[in-house]
């Protein structure tokens, strides 16, 4: 008999207990077959391989656990538009500010095989204007394989494949069929355990990194977990470091002790340099919807009620009798919404990027310019946006959705499923205005089937 839906359930909050993961409903096609697995290789009935998970450290069955369900897929310089970032403003910024010192220290949370961490040996051994500078990476994964294939320093062509050619012959050496990294980047490499689960005193020193990547790591870890760890790395951070999180993750564009940068077509966070005593944590800007409408603007009201009825032209026109007078933002971008509804893309994409322009802090004018940009065919670009507007807002549901759909499209399931994921748990509490303005015509209950069945199709775990 296979793991029963209760024992898969615990197994899932033991799993959230000890390492901080978590897990969906669907991810039960791969947990049950483990624990039935686990369960035997321990010689024990599942109830009772489950009450020694629960009931003390199991250092040797963890990390099986860990090393059965870790997700390592990585490549040298991943996601090149941060690295650009990175080589272009954060280590010239935290190499002025260290010029005292001359000393860098640059931290890979779940590194995997490495390939992230060497990746910023080589950008910050490249950086440095001297030989005399001390140079620190350390690279931290709870997969002790992954670490050995780390240490091992050895990887094969496809690890390469977003490797520009002069720096792959600058700082890679052929070793037979594979590759290493030219020592001079490795010895100032390391590697250790670590489970971000658990404190570490000596790793999360306060003020002691200038860099910190982690990224696609947030959305796996239970809420508690990844707000500790967001918590740690923020205060570990020195004054003007910089935190880079991948596509998947965001703290949205004011997280305490963190401000929001975007250049490179990246999105990531730096530590300000220097806060002012009593001043108060920085608030996430109010969206464009979320500005109160009073009940006597009886025209915007009567445009959303027409929206809602899909008679475009008639809201457009009710906007086009107004008084002359500035408009607001959530004014500008109503019509924006409309004139893309009506199949007026390019002046609909016009009003997004002015909105956008003014305030480049708005989720959703990004939102409209993505949708935008994605009808005019330009996908990379309507990516680009969507991902902003996930950024600035992390409870924005409709771009996670987008995400998903858009990475199903080009073949990259498990993205997908992670934004489908997201999109799934955020459309419970999406705003009903924020549906209407960009739901494609769907209402809640319709979108989150819509994600449903989406998220059913991926052939991944999560």
């Amino acid at each position: 008999m296979t793991a029963t839906g209760a024992e898969i359930t615990r197994f899932r909050e033991l799993l959230a207990r000890r390492l901080g993961w978590t897990f969906t409903d669907r991810d039960a096609g791969q947990l049950a077959p483990l624990l039935d697995e686990r369960a035997r290789a321990a010689r024990m009935g599942r109830d009772d391989y489950l009450n020694r998970l629960a009931a003390r450290p199991w250092g040797d069955e963890l990390t099986e656990l860990v090393e059965r369900l870790s997700i390592t897929e990585t490549y040298f310089f991943r996601h090149g538009e941060q690295f650009q970032a990175l080589r272009e403003e954060a280590l010239p910024n935290r190499i002025a500010a260290r010029a005292a010192e001359r000393a860098l220290r640059l931290l890979s949370v779940a590194c995997s095989s490495g390939e992230e961490a060497y990746s910023l040996a080589i950008s910050a051994r490249a950086a440095l204007p001297g030989e005399d500078w001390l140079l620190s990476v350390v690279g931290v994964d709870a997969n002790p394989v992954m670490l050995g294939l780390a240490a091992a320093n050895r990887y094969s062509a496809w690890s390469l494949r977003e490797t520009p050619d002069d720096v792959r012959a600058r700082w890679f050496h052929q070793d037979g069929a594979g590759y290493r990294v030219a020592d001079d980047a490795a010895r100032i490499t390391q590697f250790r355990r670590y489970n971000v689960a658990d404190p570490d005193d000596e790793l999360w020193r306060p003020d002691q990194y200038d860099v910190i990547f982690c990224r696609n790591l947030l959305m796996y870890l239970t809420p508690d977990v990844a707000s500790s760890l967001v918590d740690r790395m923020a205060a570990a951070l020195a004054p003007g470091g910089y935190l880079f999180l991948g596509h998947t993750d965001s703290l949205g564009s004011g997280p305490a002790g963190l401000e929001l940068r975007h250049t490179h077509h990246a999105f990531y966070y730096r530590r300000p340099a220097a806060v002012t005593a009593g001043a108060p944590p920085a608030q996430r800007p109010a969206t464009a919807w979320a500005e109160p409408v009073p009940p006597s603007d009886e025209v915007y009201n009567k445009a959303v009620v027409l929206l809602g009825e899909e008679r475009f032209a008639e809201a457009l026109a009710l906007l086009d009798q107004r008084p002359p007078e500035p408009e607001r933002s959530r004014d500008r971008l109503l019509r924006g919404v409309l004139l893309a509804l009506s199949g007026r893309l390019d002046e609909a994409g016009e009003a997004a990027r002015r909105l956008t322009e003014d305030d480049g802090l708005n989720a959703d004018a990004h939102q409209l310019y993505g949708l935008c940009r994605e009808g005019l065919g330009e996908v990379e670009e309507a990516i680009g946006q969507y991902r902003l507007a996930a950024y600035l807002d992390p409870v924005f549901a409709l771009p996670r959705l987008r995400l998903g759909q858009l990475a199903r499209r080009r073949g990259d399931e498990r993205i997908a499923a992670g934004e489908l994921e997201r999109a799934q748990t955020l459309l419970a509490g999406e705003d009903d205005l924020r549906i209407l303005l960009f739901g494609g015509g769907f209402g809640r209950i319709a979108l989150t089937v819509l994600s449903r069945a989406e998220l059913d199709a991926c052939e991944v775990r999560r």
